[in-house]
């Protein structure tokens, strides 16, 4: 295996435990993305190759992937190597895994998606590759050109690589806007120029340059730039022209003859982008350039079959997929067809109505559009496959969440547009009216005024009123300098400070009065309110100072000026919590901190290579500081001694903002030079706090005061105004409110993303009153009691609300489509005959028609002559609507699971549990009953089974919390519970469990084991012993942390004391009986209690061989004995005299694990485990009764037997397991056995797991594939496992990959 070349070495020797450090991990968690937009800027900056498709910002690719499993396309990598605009990318037409791009600092490099790694690079390519393409006639070759030429082919391997110059393209007269070769025509390649003509050349023909301008060109000197090149797939010499100004046009590249010029419905339509359709041949479609019209053509007629408007905003580049995605699961076995689309496997299509010629075809374009929203359209579905809205384009330079909202994040960036953005959803709902030029910084207005103060590059200042969707206010005293920072006071919302490069600092009112200006040797960049003082006001200059001002006064002079920085200071920050304290960020790389009070500079941070941007002061931990820098990184800093407790390289250029909510405090976002935010949890810095309120200590070792927090040494107390508030409540409430403070602590500490609906449903099952539920509640995932009454009031408020002119946000929809979504609402909760009214409404008779029996006979005689009165133009089968009228629940619920509509599913299933799905009575011939009311089935095991299927998506794709929700909603608390636990959300599962109670028990109790055991890495014993004592039959655990203890002979007094245990010299006489009895489990347990415990080693190990030897052992016998074992203290196990008990232990203990593994389905643990242990095995001087033969021979057993029967990949065909391998791998079930505790079986999966860095790659050890989210150092400090893996590792086999005898502890 690939993994055993990384660590080969450590199973080489018995001394490999000199020197090796604790494993680690990051503890700042990523756990949400807002990624970016396509760029408007070049061309050719989206590309598609099967089931990928990719599109640039200005800095990154990104790369989607579609999870055939639920027919969506999902963010797949974030390619960034690029330092400058990126100009055009090429997916490899023979290998879908490369593909190349270009960017303005002359280079070009070819990448492979699969692995997300450079292949090759290209630096000085002699001009900016403006346009670029995969050369169609050879594998490794890339061709592009500058905007003047020549055309560069570069090949990449092979006895030729290295770059040439195309024989003829090259002294052109007009500048290339873009080429493309053709894809069956060895070497004919064609040009389009800035003056509309077009260049064609093909080896043994005349080249032809400068041909084919549109007709109303010639004898001009106009320019009439090609905006699109696209040859006919059935052709060898067709090819469709695109004019930015004359249209479009097919034209014949050999005879140079204009076949057709194609005719837009205005002077006004403007085509940009074109694409042919490879399923439908002669079909092309096009995107409006001034509004977001796509448009169906056929090559036989010159007017548009078809047009849909998909936004408002105008198209910039389309591409068509090749092939349509596969779907992966289908409800019979598909019959052969050529209609095909990426969700369902499509129906043949309907009749054409007499004269209409065409029909639309399937398939799907990926679009992107000007305002950087990208989308895969299913142009046969008229329906969006993915869209990605509104996302920002260029650098993101500030972001700060709402006062009075820790879910609403604004950002403002250099795209000219400020965004608000739903972190819960990490959707965008509001965006500004743009045009403003460079956006440098935001600020929100204080309280719940929702206004927020944007300052710009040339524009000046504005106020932008949210809710009216215009800027009400414009602030102009800084003339045409730029504005870098804006700040509205914190105490006083008619106050506003900007500073700007003319080296003001402006203070004025709502109205525009000036209060005071701030004169400055130089360009100021930063200011800041300080949060202790309303009139205390602090700047950063450009001549290395920080001055602070007070603005209760008239005088324009400062109070202080520090100096100590060597290059100019950017940003400052007042601490929340320590009056008088302030921090600066310089372009000299380091952070400083200074005391007003004091008048000096009372610590430097360095640490960062580049200059300091972002600077954050955590608003409950007084010494928590955190940076963001031109370095990339992300710092989290200690204060008190200046230490750096993390560093976060996942941004892929310069970090400008960081921000977080105080009620909120440990959920931080960040924004980039790499146009995207991301969402982090700093809550494992803190994990003793958590820990503490979990295990219900003392106040004042969970809120304190700050002098007391900032000693050195001193653990972490929350000492914020949300936390204070917390106990006030608490206190009010007298008695003893645990569920209320575990509850409100959760809140807190969580990051977004779907806790606070956990606990609305915890809520709902306890039996609160539904009264008191929030008003979001039903925008989140509701109980199955809920579902269909709020879903109804919903689709009878699509039916009558009015939009106001600015209320719609983003995307407001039409009253069209919101009589849609009402209708569609109404259908799903069974009540037909409103869904009719609607369709009617909307002129669609046909589908109104197809349910109208599900009312009665009468009633669609009925709505058949209202009919007479009304035309249609054009209809779709639709499955749907004949299910729900004949009450086939069963089918409908079947088909949309899968196709992946996972929510129409559970609630189609809710609605018939509740008895809303009814059969339609129509005689049938020879007396023939009807099907079955629906009302007499048992719906139960559907709803349940759509709601597990829903909360599989929601954990698959990084959201246990979510999926726990999906568990709730239909009451199920255990399968809730192991969502919590398979995605390492240990706190919340105990907060959650606790007050759930009974039925929560037995997950609570394994939550709080593993909790202990991340309490024995901090290392904090008795927080874990508090944890452990909460279990009612705690005895084992306690005894294991005994065991496991380091400390000294008097502190492992008073932890036994505390346990209730015997003391050591008991132990080992309640040892030696029960040996001497054969009872080997307790003699184990006290051996390790007592002065001797490596004495336990030879005990266990016997008993475990001994059983293994025989035929009839399962794994619940051995397991426990081991585990047990993997609790002696490391510093015994390591002990030169226990070499070959240890190496035995390691062996049985990681065969343990491989069995445990397959039984709990961990598959991508299982074949490691096994190469480990046969390594071991080949490697280490042991007797145990084990083989390398029978180990790869139940390996590979095991491989066959549970390998997929429908494989997502062709390129690993299904081969059937052979007879003696299903014999081997069911005597394999017999020793495993079910898993006891229901829902652990399933991989791990921790939120962020889904989330793509840009940071260098670490490649597993384990896999040798590249890790995808959090990753997990081991003890060498260099090899890596992904955390996914690590905690699997860990809950089946104790012991480090890397074969040490050294326990893995990623909890």
């Amino acid at each position: 295996m690939a993994w055993m070349t990384y660590i080969s070495s450590w199973f080489e020797q018995d001394d490999w435990y000199e020197g090796l450090q604790r494993a680690s991990m990051s503890r700042v968690r990523q756990v949400g993305l807002l990624a970016a937009g396509c760029q408007p800027w070049n061309k050719d900056v989206c590309a598609a190759s099967g089931d990928r498709f990719a599109y640039c910002a200005t800095l990154a690719i990104y790369v989607y992937q579609l999870d055939h499993r639920y027919n969506e396309f999902k963010l797949h990598a974030i390619m960034s190597e690029h330092k400058k605009t990126i100009t055009a990318i090429s997916w490899c037409p023979h290998n879908p895994d490369l593909f190349a791009s270009g960017s303005s600092d002359n280079l070009v490099i070819i990448w492979n998606v699969a692995e997300q790694k450079v292949i090759a690079k290209l630096n000085n390519t002699k001009g900016t590759p403006a346009s670029l393409s995969w050369c169609w006639h050879a594998g490794e070759a890339v061709a592009f050109a500058p905007r003047r030429g020549p055309l560069l082919i570069w090949t990449i391997s092979g006895p030729d690589s290295g770059v040439t110059v195309h024989r003829d393209a090259h002294s052109f007269m007009s500048d290339i806007c873009t080429f493309r070769w053709h894809p069956q025509k060895k070497g004919k390649v064609v040009f389009g120029h800035m003056d509309g003509s077009l260049s064609i050349f093909q080896s043994g023909n005349k080249s032809q340059r400068h041909v084919l301008r549109p007709d109303s060109l010639e004898g001009t000197d106009e320019e009439d730039p090609v905006t699109a090149l696209e040859w006919d797939p059935l052709s060898t010499d067709y090819l469709l022209v695109a004019n930015l100004h004359h249209g479009i046009r097919l034209v014949d590249s050999e005879s140079l003859y204009c076949i057709t010029s194609f005719s837009l419905p205005s002077a006004a339509a403007c085509v940009q982008c074109v694409a042919w359709v490879p399923s439908a041949p002669g079909m092309f479609i096009t995107g409006d350039s001034q509004v977001g019209v796509l448009r169906i053509w056929n090559v036989s007629r010159t007017t548009p079959i078809d047009n849909f408007k998909l936004k408002k905003t105008g198209f910039h580049c389309l591409h068509v997929l090749n092939s349509p995605p596969r779907k992966k699961f289908s409800i019979q076995p598909p019959t052969p067809n050529h209609h095909m689309s990426s969700t369902s496997e499509a129906v043949p299509p309907p009749a054409l109505p007499p004269g209409q010629a065409f029909s639309l075809p399937p398939g799907h374009a990926l679009c992107c559009f000007l305002d950087g929203g990208v989308g895969l359209y299913d142009l046969g579905a008229k329906k969006w496959d993915f869209l990605r809205d509104m996302g920002h384009v260029e650098t993101i330079f500030d972001c700060k969440f709402k006062p009075n909202n820790p879910n609403l994040l604004a950002t403002a960036s250099f795209d000219g547009t400020v965004k608000v953005w739903d972190v819960d959803t990490l959707t965008a709902v509001y965006t500004s009216p743009g045009n403003e030029g460079v956006i440098y910084s935001l600020s929100w207005a204080p309280g719940d005024l929702d206004c927020i103060a944007g300052a710009t590059s040339q524009n000046g200042a504005f106020i932008w009123d949210i809710k009216k969707g215009k800027v009400i206010q414009r602030f102009n005293e800084h003339g045409k300098n730029g504005i870098f920072c804006v700040a509205w006071s914190h105490k006083d919302s008619k106050r506003i400070a900007t500073c700007s490069g003319d080296g003001l600092c402006i203070i004025r009112t709502l109205d525009g009065r000036v209060l005071h200006k701030y004169k400055h040797p130089a360009a100021v960049f930063g200011c800041d309110w300080s949060q202790n003082n309303k009139d205390m006001i602090a700047t950063g200059c450009e001549d290395r100072g920080v001055r602070v001002y007070y603005a209760a006064t008239s005088s324009d002079q400062p109070l202080k000026v520090f100096s100590g920085h060597t290059a100019k200071v950017f940003h400052v920050r007042w601490s929340p919590l320590r009056e008088g304290i302030l921090c600066s960020g310089s372009d000299d790389g380091s952070v400083r901190i200074w005391d007003y009070t004091q008048d000096a500079c009372i610590r430097v941070l360095s640490g960062h290579s580049g200059p300091v941007r972002g600077l954050l002061w955590n608003p409950e931990i007084p010494y928590l500081l955190v940076s963001g820098s031109w370095d990339y990184t992300v710092r989290v800093w200690d204060t008190r001694k200046g230490t750096c407790l993390d560093t976060v390289c996942d941004h892929g250029a310069d970090v400008y903002g960081l921000t977080c909510h105080p009620s909120r405090p440990f959920t931080m976002a960040s924004c980039s030079r790499d146009s995207t935010v991301r969402l982090w949890s700093l809550a494992p810095l803190v994990t003793p706090l958590q820990i503490s309120i979990l295990a219900d200590r003392p106040w004042k070792e969970i809120i304190g005061n700050t002098d007391d927090a900032i000693l050195r040494g001193a653990p972490p107390v929350l000492c914020g105004k949300v936390s204070r508030d917390i106990k006030q409540e608490i206190e009010k409430l007298g008695g003893h409110p645990r569920g209320k403070k575990l509850r409100w602590f959760s809140e807190c500490l969580s990051p977004p993303g779907g806790s606070d609906n956990l606990w609305n449903l915890v809520a709902v099952i306890k039996g609160q009153d539904d009264s008191l539920l929030p008003q979001n509640y039903c925008r989140g995932i509701m109980h199955l009691k809920h579902l269909l009454k709020f879903r109804t009031s919903e689709a009878q408020e699509l039916t009558t609300v009015k939009m106001s002119k600015f209320g719609g946000g983003i995307g407001a929809p039409t009253t069209e489509e919101r009589l849609k979504e009402a209708a569609d609402i109404h259908l799903r909760l069974g009540q037909i005959q409103r869904y009719c009214e609607l369709m009617v409404e909307l002129g669609e008779w046909d589908k109104a028609l197809s349910v109208a029996p599900g009312v009665s006979v009468k009633y669609w005689r009925k709505l058949t002559q209202r009919r007479a009165d009304q035309l249609i133009q054009e209809d779709k089968d639709d499955a749907i609507p004949y299910c729900i009228a004949t009450g086939d629940v069963r089918k409908l619920v079947h088909f949309f699971m899968a196709r992946g509509q996972l929510k129409e599913a559970l609630l189609v299933a809710q609605a018939a549990c509740e008895g809303n799905m009814q059969t339609c009575h129509v005689s049938t011939p020879d007396g023939a009953s009807g099907p079955k009311d629906a009302r007499g089935e048992d719906f139960t095991g559907l709803l349940h089974a759509a709601s597990a299927q829903l909360a599989e998506w929601h954990f698959q794709g990084g959201r246990a919390v979510r999926a726990a929700c999906c568990h709730l909603a239909v009451d199920d608390v255990e399968l809730a519970m192991a969502s919590l636990l398979r995605g390492n959300e240990l706190e919340l599962a105990v907060c959650v469990g606790t007050v759930l109670g009974e039925s929560a028990a037995p997950a609570t109790h394994y939550a709080l084991e593993l909790l202990a055991r991340k309490c024995m890495m901090i290392p904090m014993w008795n927080l874990a012993a508090d944890l452990l004592l909460m279990i009612p039959d705690n005895e084992l655990q306690l005894v294991k942390l005994c065991a496991f203890y380091p400390g000294c002979e008097e502190e492992m007094s008073d932890l036994r004391e505390k346990c209730k245990l015997p003391t050591v010299e008991e132990c080992m006489q309640l040892a030696e009986t029960a040996h001497a009895d054969g009872n080997v489990f307790e003699a184990v347990k006290y051996y390790l209690l007592s002065q001797e415990p490596e004495k336990a080693l030879p005990v266990g190990i016997d008993f475990v061989k001994e059983h293994i030897s025989s035929s009839d052992w399962t794994l619940d016998t051995i397991h426990p004995v081991l585990d047990l074992l993997s609790y002696i203290q490391t510093e015994k196990l390591l002990l030169p005299t226990c070499t070959e008990a240890r190496n035995e232990l390691l062996i049985l203990s990681g065969y343990s694990g491989a069995l445990l593994a397959a039984r709990r389905q961990y598959a991508s643990i299982v074949p490691a485990l096994y190469e480990y242990t046969s390594q071991l095995l080949k490697r280490r001087e042991v007797s145990v009764p084990l083989t390398i033969e029978r180990l790869s021979e139940e390996l590979e057993a095991w491989r066959a037997c549970t390998q997929p029967v429908h494989p997502s990949s062709e390129d690993s065909p299904y081969t059937p397991a052979s007879e003696s391998q299903r014999r081997v791998y069911a005597a394999l079930l017999q020793r495993l056995q079910a898993e006891p505790l229901r829902g652990m079986v399933g991989p791990d999966y921790v939120t962020g797991s889904h989330l793509p860095s840009h940071s260098d790659a670490h490649i597993s050890c384990l896999t040798g594939l590249k890790i995808q989210g959090p990753v997990y150092l081991l003890e060498d400090g260099k090899s890596a496992i992904s955390l996914n893996d690590a905690l699997m590792w860990a809950k089946v086999n104790p012991f480090s990959p890397l074969g040490t005898g050294i326990r893995l502890n990623p909890f």
